[in-house]
């Protein structure tokens, strides 16, 4: 399927005034294609609505190589929980290989997240989307005022699906950490125990760290390097809308 402007525009308008859970379901009637990218929280409430509506629905993890232990757990939490397959993507070899033994293991203390970032995080998650025709992301607006504040909830991805274009759903876009929340705790949706201690956004170990009371939650993302964006390039098309 291939969406004009006009098309994307529309759809995301009409959507833009609905409950996630009504999105979800728009989003799994219009792609047959479509999977769900999970790796926290938000992405665990994206599975509870969408296995409403479709028990085969695809979801795919990200394993950087890099994850806290408690996150290794969570994946097969989330696996067992709801009886769902979850296709977990790793990093190339012989692309992860060379920079380890060039950088060594923590490089990004010194040069940024970036490249690690890109190696680990970004080209598998291209591979993968290069499989679909539309994914299902758990982004919301106040996650990262910096990149996110204008997020839609449906738009036109800068990434490749697997017939050129591909197109993205969040429908989580117009929640809050608290809705998130609230709705975890109203249905007994599984959540990562390293919420419980501080943690609030959780990516790899060494790049995730606790927040002190009043922080912003994206503030434990890569602390040692200037404020501002603090994007790994998963959704690129917030850095691009930046600019």
């Amino acid at each position: 399927m291939t969406l004009s402007s006009e098309e994307i525009a529309n759809l995301d308008q009409e959507l833009s005034n609905l409950q996630p859970k009504q999105i979800v379901k728009a989003a799994l009637e219009h792609f047959d294609n479509i999977a769900i990218s999970f790796s926290g929280a938000e992405d665990a409430v994206l599975i509870d609505l969408a296995l409403k509506f479709n028990k085969e629905v695809k979801v795919f993890s990200l394993d950087t190589g890099r994850l806290h232990s408690e996150t290794y757990e969570y994946i097969e939490k989330i696996r067992s929980h709801y009886d769902v397959q979850i296709d977990v993507v790793s990093p190339l070899a012989q692309e992860l290989e060379p920079f380890v033994k060039e950088k060594g293991l923590f490089s990004f203390y010194d040069d940024g997240h970036n490249e690690c970032c890109s190696i680990r995080k970004i080209n598998p998650l291209k591979r993968k989307l290069k499989e679909f025709d539309a994914w299902i992301t758990g982004q919301r607006k106040d996650q990262s005022p910096g990149t996110r504040n204008n997020i839609p909830v449906f738009q036109e991805d800068s990434f490749d699906g697997a017939n050129g274009k591909l197109y993205k759903f969040n429908p989580l876009a117009n929640w809050s950490s608290e809705d998130v929340w609230n709705y975890i705790k109203m249905f007994d949706v599984p959540y990562n125990p390293l919420h419980a201690k501080g943690y609030t956004s959780i990516g790899c170990q060494p790049c995730t760290r606790a927040i002190l009371p009043n922080q912003h939650e994206r503030e434990g993302r890569w602390w040692w390097e200037n404020e501002g964006g603090k994007e790994c390039g998963l959704h690129a098309a917030n850095i691009i809308a930046k600019k």
